[in-house]
């Protein structure tokens, strides 16, 4: 089994600030925090195929002579090079465009909205914090509850000071701090009525 992203006082104290928050208020916070949202295969694959398909080109400038076995074991020895160390996700995610990683990871926190329910809270007052760790990529997505009450761009700036603390690897404070300014918002529009329940979990979520 995989080892947890975050350690179990960051789990507690992300929990902790969901129940403090959701005590306030109708809303219902969901955070979700995955490794990566892609494995990307492809690009490092593509990559080494590209490189191995120059090879022979290459080879032949620097030596004429080499027949074809040997050509062939150099376009291998090539792909075999370029191919093993993107098996690292570090450095596999450098071979990936900003907007392929932009575009999967926004993928998986709506699927995830849906999957957990969060389109389905009685006051349609859910709000979901996502955050994909290999692509450093924050989404807060609310429900047609909140967004018809509060003005456009109102998350901006929360998934801005998220960001830089997940950039910063400090996830659990990242969450912690986006749960506060979620909360203050919450609890202006949406106070906890006196018949309020708990409908999702509050605790962090790992892909």
């Amino acid at each position: 089994m995989p080892r947890s992203l975050l350690a179990e006082e960051d789990r507690r104290r992300i929990a902790a600030a969901i129940r403090d928050v959701e005590r306030q208020t109708s809303g219902e916070l969901v955070t979700v925090v995955a490794r990566a949202s892609d494995g990307y295969a492809a690009f490092p694959l593509l990559a080494a195929a590209l490189l191995a398909l120059l090879a022979p080109a290459v080879a032949w400038i620097a030596a004429p002579a080499l027949d074809h076995l040997d050509v062939y074991a150099i376009q291998l020895g090539v792909f075999i090079a370029i191919a093993a160390p993107t098996l690292w996700r570090p450095l596999r995610m450098l071979l990936v465009p900003r907007t392929v990683k932009r575009r999967q990871a926004g993928r998986l926190a709506r699927e995830q909205f849906h999957a957990l329910g969060l389109d389905r809270t009685r006051g349609r007052t859910g709000i979901l914090l996502f955050v994909s760790v290999a692509e450093r990529y924050v989404e807060i997505l609310a429900d047609r509850g909140i967004d018809e009450k509060v003005p456009p761009g109102t998350w901006k700036e929360i998934v801005a000071a998220f960001t830089r603390q997940v950039r910063a690897r400090k996830i659990a404070d990242g969450f912690v701090g986006a749960l506060t300014a979620c909360g203050a918002l919450l609890i202006a529009h949406f106070p906890r009525a006196d018949d309020d329940k708990n409908e999702l979990p509050d605790v962090l979520i790992e892909l």
